[in-house]
């Protein structure tokens, strides 16, 4: 039989839990996140971004909360927003890829890839006031030394790039 989950600490948006032995956290009130692979004619829109967690910028796919504002949202409306907010760019159509989890030792909190396309770049993007999310479009063959670059530079990388094409561990 599962021990019972307890709640030893809980901020707006982060719940530090335990389960007998084990410590965990995961996101406050529900709230999940949705992740947006956008790859067309051979380019795939990144986000690079300052992470307080990780003391550096990091290199990611767009994504944003799902529900952080509104209740019961939908993945694929929030990938909309988020991906605008972000990169600047909207798309025609948005399909669920599925639901992950990205670290499930330690995290509970799980995200809904949704894949982009019929991308249109309608603004700078960049975030909402005080994210300064740097953009990247980059082509598929340029992405490993890219990360390498950006590696030297300082900034982080974050674990789902390995699914993009031509990157390696």
């Amino acid at each position: 039989m599962e021990e019972p989950e307890e709640v030893m600490w809980q901020g707006r948006f982060i719940t530090a839990k335990r389960r007998g032995k084990w410590e965990y956290v995961g996101r406050a009130r529900g709230i999940k996140a949705a992740v947006i692979l956008a790859i067309e004619d051979g380019h795939v829109l990144l986000v690079e971004q300052y992470r307080v967690p990780l003391g550096a910028n990091c290199i990611e796919l767009p994504a944003g909360l799902i529900g952080d504002h509104d209740d019961g949202e939908d993945a694929l409306i929030s990938a909309a927003r988020e991906l605008e907010e972000e990169t600047g760019y909207r798309a025609s159509k948005f399909d669920v890829v599925g639901e992950y989890f990205s670290s499930p030792g330690m995290v509970s909190e799980s995200f809904t890839l949704v894949r982009a396309s019929g991308l249109a770049r309608i603004s700078d993007g960049g975030g909402v006031e005080g994210e300064n999310i740097i953009v990247h479009r980059i082509a598929i063959t340029d992405l490993p030394a890219f990360v390498q670059v950006k590696r030297a530079e300082g900034c982080v990388v974050d674990v789902k790039l390995l699914m993009l094409p031509g990157m390696v561990l």
